[in-house]
């Protein structure tokens, strides 16, 4: 894939360790309203926006709050953890500075707001590397479709062929590759129920950005 000119980055599970972390702030989300945290709750959330996980959750358990308070509650508990405790996954900043080293252009497709991801860039020092930055608040659909690419990929000045998207999760997979993108599965711990179905339905799979960071790689 060296003959590509922009590559596309999911954040949470991708580029940031940060899966962990989502896991901690839902199951306290839904403890602080005595409700114990379902085994599939994190799989069906991960693919959406904040307005559709929000509707999903107050549906779910029957929550009287509205979707802006869920959101709210959702961002302050998560804001503190973005802007000071996650990290980059070993060897990602060492391939983006490579891509861009080679002028590929770099974007980030992500279902967090900008009130977290830049923060989360900025204090790993990899927010100026970024050319573009595209959220689910910005489209209509989640990551199932290629929607979010396809705005990452205007925002380059770039076609989906020209592309390759990186994502940890399958519908982030499938929807990159409806848009006709290239597509590289990552492996993260919190999708590893789902590897199967990401290394066979991505063009390449990878489990550390350390098997990319080669002259001879993309």
């Amino acid at each position: 894939m060296r003959d590509k000119n922009g590559a596309i980055f999911d954040l949470d599970g991708t580029l940031l360790d940060s899966m962990g972390i989502w896991a901690k702030i839902d199951e306290r989300f839904l403890s602080k309203r005595g409700i114990a945290l379902p085994a599939d709750y994190v799989e069906k959330v991960t693919p959406m926006g904040y307005p559709a996980a929000a509707a999903y959750t107050i549906s779910r358990f029957s929550l009287t709050e509205t979707a802006e308070e869920v959101i709210g509650d959702w961002i302050a508990l998560s804001k503190e953890a973005y802007e000071s405790e996650i990290r980059l996954k070993p060897y990602a900043e060492t391939y983006l500075r490579q891509l861009k080293s080679r002028g590929v252009k770099l974007a980030v497709a992500t279902a967090q707001t900008k009130e977290l991801y830049r923060p989360a860039l900025q204090n790993n020092g990899v927010l100026d590397l970024f050319d573009a930055f595209a959220d689910l608040s910005e489209v209509t659909r989640g990551k199932g479709f290629p929607d979010i690419y396809l705005l990452a990929a205007q925002r380059l000045g770039l076609k989906p062929e020209e592309c390759v998207v990186f994502e940890d999760i399958s519908p982030g997979i499938r929807g990159a590759k409806a848009g006709g993108f290239s597509a590289c599965g990552v492996y993260d711990f919190y999708s590893e129920y789902e590897k199967e179905t990401i290394m066979r339905e991505a063009d390449c799979y990878i489990h550390s950005y350390r098997e990319l960071c080669k002259p001879d790689s993309f």
